[in-house]
């Protein structure tokens, strides 16, 4: 550029400046310059108060360089700022809209004396953009230069808006003194031609070249030279750039260079560092605002909102909503920041609903961002331009999946007319340019689209045709790995083994969305959804099983009822329905029809647990006299089959059945071979998102209990939630640790049964359980009762009965009004609890909850004893009358308290001799459990009897 070799220095207002040495002073203070902005200050100054074109300007500060007029305003904006144009009035550039600029301040120049230099700038990191703020990349800052001193050549790899350039300006400040200002930043987003490359460096060093091939005059410069070479931007250029830094990193021993690029240089000597997007929230955890900023996506988001003028707060209500905003933008900065600039417009509720319409791609960023980041459509426009048409055509077909996806998957989806070894090969390209992410989920290779690659991807255009049997491959595919896979889920016995499978779900719902869509496939997304049943049981998806389920079902055709289709989704909607909203005639015909169809087809595995299921069903209806008819026919379908999950299934059918009757010993029988059935088997058995080990775990811990081993009855309990939660089931964990509240209960360890009925309830409102929701309700009024506040509590427990009854889930029932009965009486009401009472034990009669009638018997007899006219005589029968059952059952624990409270009646009746003989005969036979409330307080009894 001819205004370079000037020998002039020139003066206007404050600043100098020196072309010869690239040097402007303000007040004798260097000036920073980004960028051009330098070339065009000298090239306006050289012509002062002429009206110099923009493509005059384009063609001196670029020479033989196809650039746009965006870079143009970028730098000119950069040069403005620098020299403070407009501040206080002063002037030095005026733009002419549509033509031009003139450099208007006066200007005095005066001769320089040569400089023995030779014609190289003499690097005073003239061209180093100033430091932008970054967010949690103190680490990178730290590897990043400590790699460049050990291996000379690095290139920073990451997506579009990432914040490469970012970084690597932030690294040439950090060693900007250890390399004695010697640095160059070379921009080569502007370079649209690869022959120019080489020009380019030579143009920013002040070297004249006088041939094509600037590298000689670029290596004499720089081989004995110790500077740090920063090209940004290289992704365009891969080629021309490699071969360039191979040869500078090959001739100039002291020259460090680092690189940015969305892809590998795959150059002699380069060491990759691979920059991550920032790190977001996970989900499915409650986000407090305290706890968000802990994650860098959170703080730039929250950060560049403020800097926008939003008035943003960041409370606990806006914390979440920010996560999802963050985590759907998957922590690209350029996206975050892009989305923050919204919030003083739309707010942080307003913003994420904008990201629903898919808005965010058109979003602008700062103006004096370069053009390629203005949008991130831009940014991803840039990527995209890069491709080839394979590449282009592999992409837009991966829009098609949803989250995360595997290789295989892609084969089978996006092959279509296209090689199959292309598929990996192309994958493996788009990885290397930062557009698909690679991870591995669990213990599979997945891949991924950002989300905002893909919002791009699915907004390219193809035609209807291709893209129908786009989706037809994409539900065909899921489906196929729902009817080879489903059946996993029983011999997985953690949550980790299941991560893959989770993944898989998000395009099995998308499949299944567009199957009963406006164009779908129905009959298609009738067999999607049959095969999808047992996953979404098993993850606790009920209201997703419970509407697709449905939604198949309105939709069978004759060609499909009786099928194993309709047995799956009638076994599905029977089993959501149960869970979500209680037990009715829906539930029953839809379980009964499955079992209908299990048995025709010979389905035995189906059909043991149809059987199961309908034992369940039973039970909770309070229909507990019917169970054993359910458990016998596991039992004899479990011996014809041979099976050992149908013979697990049959152990925890008879072992409950015969618990409810107040059969015992053969319940502890029956469940302890669970237990050793599956000991000695590989895996659990998981049907229908039913469980019948750790449920049973819980139903042995009961039995334990009732038979006097109450510090068992804690370890089984605990035990059971232990490996419940290791499954990632987190419905069937909601019912285990309602069943460990009971124990917890029994025991008087009111702590732990606060913890385990919290826990259960926070679970199965998560889970949409209705039921178990109003049994949780139930359970805290109970646990209010017993903490003092018995009139809260009993007020509680009778609202919270009602959508119980509603529901005709009576399973606990018993136990709740037995509870409140007692509430009552120590209001003063002990007339109501008694008529509620003899209303329960009328019903455990008829209905066959046996094992329940002993305790039902002591509670009345308290009840008789409380009343004004305080009936003792019958208040001993029943007390009598207890005891006497509970042995018969086997149940020390029933037996306990009736002998503790039938003493104390006798004590108050001066019979303390008989008091102290019946007490002690039964209190001796512990040999566990003292600690616990029923016989601390027989003992503290036994100690007042003298």
């Amino acid at each position: 550029m001819p205004a370079v070799q000037s020998k002039e220095t020139f003066s206007f207002g404050p600043f100098c400046l020196n072309p010869s040495e690239r040097l402007l002073t303000k007040n004798d203070i260097r000036v920073e310059l980004r960028g051009r902005a330098y070339d065009l200050l000298v090239a306006l100054v050289s012509r002062p108060n002429e009206l110099i074109s923009k493509a005059d300007l384009l063609r001196e500060v670029w020479p033989g360089l196809v650039v746009e007029e965006g870079s143009l305003r970028f730098h000119m904006a950069n040069l403005r700022k620098a020299l403070g144009d407009g501040v206080d009035g002063q002037r030095y550039i005026v733009n002419s809209p549509g033509r031009g600029y003139s450099f208007v301040a006066e200007l005095s120049s005066a001769r320089t004396r040569p400089s023995d230099a030779p014609h190289v700038v003499s690097f005073q990191h003239a061209n180093l953009p100033i430091r932008l703020p970054m967010i949690d990349r103190e680490v990178e800052i730290e590897e990043i230069p400590a790699r460049l001193r050990a291996t000379r050549f690095v290139t920073i790899v990451g997506a579009g808006g990432v914040g490469k350039t970012t970084l690597a300006i932030a690294v040439g400040h950090q060693l900007m003194e250890s390399f004695s200002g010697a640095l160059l930043f070379v921009d080569l987003s502007v370079v649209s031609d690869p022959a120019l490359v080489g020009t380019i460096v030579a143009s920013l060093l002040g070297l004249s070249v006088q041939s094509d091939n600037a590298a000689p005059s670029i290596l004499a410069s720089l081989k004995d030279r110790r500077i740090l070479l920063i090209l940004d931007t290289c992704e365009h250029l891969i080629e021309p750039v490699a071969a360039f830094a191979s040869l500078i990193f090959a001739n100039a021993p002291n020259v460090h260079i680092l690189a940015t690029s969305r892809e590998a240089l795959q150059a002699e000597g380069e060491n990759v560092y691979r920059l991550d997007t920032l790190a977001c929230p996970p989900m499915g955890v409650e986000l407090t605002a305290e706890a968000a900023r802990r994650f860098p996506a959170i703080q730039l988001f929250v950060e560049r909102a403020r800097a926008s003028g939003a008035q943003l707060h960041f409370s606990d209500d806006e914390a979440p909503v920010v996560a999802s905003v963050c985590r759907r933008l998957d922590g690209v900065a350029l996206a975050i920041e892009l989305a923050a600039r919204r919030v003083e417009t739309y707010g942080v509720h307003g913003t994420a609903q904008l990201l629903d319409q898919r808005l965010a791609l058109s979003w602008l960023g700062p103006r004096s961002a370069p053009p390629r980041q203005r949008t991130l459509h831009a940014t991803i426009d840039w990527s995209y331009s890069l491709l080839s048409d394979l590449e282009r055509t592999i992409l837009r077909r991966l829009a098609v999946f949803v989250g995360h996806f595997t290789l295989d998957a892609v084969a089978a989806v996006c092959g279509n007319g296209i090689n199959r070894k292309d598929v990996p090969n192309t994958i493996d390209t788009l990885i290397a340019k930062s557009i698909v992410a690679a991870r591995p989920v669990g213990t599979v290779m997945s891949y991924r689209l950002l989300d905002t690659t893909r919002a791009y991807a699915l907004d390219i255009q193809i035609e209807d045709d291709e893209s129908r049997d786009l989706a037809v491959r994409h539900a065909t595919h899921y489906m196929a790995w729902l009817e080879q896979r489903g059946r996993d889920w029983s011999t997985f016995s953690s949550g980790f083994e299941r991560v893959s499978h989770f993944a898989n779900m998000n395009n099995v719902r998308a499949a299944l969305d567009w199957c009963f869509g406006e164009d779908g496939d129905t009959q298609l997304g009738i067999r999607l959804a049959a095969a999808a049943v047992e996953i979404f049981l098993a993850m606790s998806l009920l209201p997703e099983c419970h509407r697709w389920s449905e939604r198949a079902l309105i939709a069978l055709d004759t060609n499909v009822v009786g099928s194993s289709q309709e047995m799956r989704l009638q076994a599905g909607l029977g089993v959501s329905l149960s869970q979500m909203y209680g037990d009715n005639e829906g539930v029953n015909d839809a379980l009964n029809r499955s079992l209908t169809i299990a048995e025709t087809n010979g389905d035995t595995i189906y059909e043991a647990g149809l059987l199961n299921m309908q034992y369940v069903f039973h039970a909770r209806t309070g229909h507990f006299s019917i169970l054993l008819e359910y458990a016998e026919r596991c039992r004899a379908l479990a011996e014809r089959s041979d099976d050992p999950a149908i013979m697990a299934l049959a152990h925890s059918a008879l072992g409950m059945a015969l618990q409810f009757s107040g059969d015992l010993d053969r319940s502890r029988s029956e469940l302890e071979s669970l237990i050793s059935v599956l000991a000695h088997s590989q895996h659990s058995s998981i049907f229908l998102g039913y469980d019948p080990h750790y449920r049973s775990l819980i139903a042995l811990a009961r039995t334990l209990w009732l038979q006097g081993y109450s510090d068992q009855a804690a370890e089984r309990a605990s035990e059971a939630v232990k490996a419940s939660e290791a499954t990632g089931h987190s419905a069937a964990l909601a019912l285990v640790l309602a069943g460990a509240t009971t124990v917890a209960l029994w025991r008087g360890d009111l702590a732990s049964a606060q913890h385990y009925a919290d826990r259960s309830y926070s679970l199965a409102e998560a889970n949409a359980m209705g039921p178990l929701m109003a049994i949780g309700r139930c359970r805290k009024a109970e646990l209010t009762i017993r903490g003092g506040a018995v009139r809260q509590g009993v007020h509680d427990l009778k609202a919270a009965l009602r959508p119980i009854h509603a529901a005709r889930h009576e399973l606990l029932t018993t136990e709740f009004n037995m509870e409140l009965a007692l509430g009552l009486m120590k209001l003063g009401q002990a007339g109501e609890g008694l008529a509620l009472i003899d209303e329960s034990i009328d019903r455990v009669k008829s209905s066959g909850e046996l094992i329940q009638l002993p305790e039902l018997l002591r509670v009345k007899g308290k009840l008789l004893c409380e009343l004004p006219e305080a009936r003792r005589h019958e208040a001993e029968s029943c007390f009598r009358e207890s005891l006497d059952l509970a042995r018969l059952q086997g149940s020390r624990a029933w037996e306990l308290r009736a002998a503790t409270d039938l003493a104390k009646l006798m004590l108050d009746t001066k019979r303390q001799d008989n008091a102290k003989e019946l007490l002690a005969n039964v209190y001796l036979v512990f040999a566990e459990g003292h600690e616990t409330a029923d016989l601390e307080k027989a003992g503290e009894l036994l100690s007042r009897i003298t």
